[in-house]
């Protein structure tokens, strides 16, 4: 089965940097990388000669991209490829076999100040194959090759846990298992009239650090190799793995639904507002 990367370029700066990382990926998995330009659908009105015009310099800009990311990396398999239609739907089609698809959070046509260009977020909710949204600037310095994975203990989803222990460890990264809990009900609201005992929240803090634990056993197992660091935090699930994406080199997400579906709030919260890339992982 062909599982290349696929990387979605335009010419803007997340697309460059989304680029250079699926070029570093490919390479660290062994497979080759796709580089696809879409275009939308000419106007019918638009005279011939601006459409090849278009062309012509969408040609320059794929075998440029090709050729630095060939230059960087000589061992690479890279090819280039260019294709007209709605942007989302032809690079859904693009990376049906494909095993990734690397897409920046913005394009040419976004919004200053928009963390995530409706592109690559309709993408992430209904590629069939995991999704990386790359920024184009880092926030925060990466002090150690960590990948931080979201992970519900009560209901853990398989498909991004793999995803993540596999990508550390290629990387010989250190995976950080972040795993978010609220206070019971009575509790959790801010009006809430009673006061929480320490001892009362040490006690439901002890329970979801055994929760955690029984949800990565059975894959410590399986990837021994791995450093695990299980972290637990009275956050809500997207602000933990938000503030936990400062220092680290990938955060990765379940997106749950399956290929086609809309993206949750969780996975949706991350993407818009993590500091570092987000691969979005959906259930098989």
């Amino acid at each position: 089965m062909d599982r290349h990367v696929v990387a979605g370029i335009d010419g803007s700066r997340p697309g460059l940097a989304a680029a250079e990382w699926a070029a570093a990926e490919a390479e660290a998995r062994g497979t080759a990388l796709r580089l696809v330009h879409v275009a939308p659908p000419e106007p019918s009105e638009r005279p011939a000669r601006g459409t090849e015009t278009w062309r012509l310099g969408a040609e320059r800009m794929v075998r440029g991209a090709v050729t630095e990311i060939t230059r960087r990396r000589p061992g690479l398999d890279v090819v280039g490829e260019q294709a007209t239609g709605v942007p989302a739907a032809a690079l859904a089609a693009a990376c049906g076999s494909a095993g990734l698809l690397v897409l920046g959070t913005r394009g040419l046509g976004g919004f200053e100040g928009l963390a995530l260009g409706s592109v690559a977020l309709e993408l992430a909710g209904r590629a069939p194959c995991p999704v990386v949204l790359v920024p184009a600037a880092r926030s925060g310095e990466e002090k150690e090759p960590e990948v931080v994975l979201g992970i519900d203990a009560r209901r853990p989803a398989r498909a991004a846990l793999r995803f993540a222990f596999e990508t550390a460890r290629r990387r010989g990264a250190r995976l950080r298992a972040v795993h978010a809990w609220r206070l019971p009900a009575p509790y959790a609201a801010p009006w809430a009239p009673y006061e929480v005992l320490e001892e009362e929240r040490g006690a439901w803090e002890d329970q979801e650090v055994q929760l955690l634990d029984d949800a990565l056993h059975g894959w410590r197992e399986k990837y021994p190799e791995v450093a695990v660091l299980p972290d637990v935090r009275l956050f809500s699930p997207a602000e933990a793995l938000v503030k936990t994406s400062a220092g680290a080199g990938l955060v990765v997400a379940g997106r749950g639904g399956g290929p086609g579906t809309a993206l949750g709030g969780v996975p949706h919260a991350v993407a818009h507002h993590a500091r570092c890339p987000v691969a979005l992982v959906p259930e098989a």
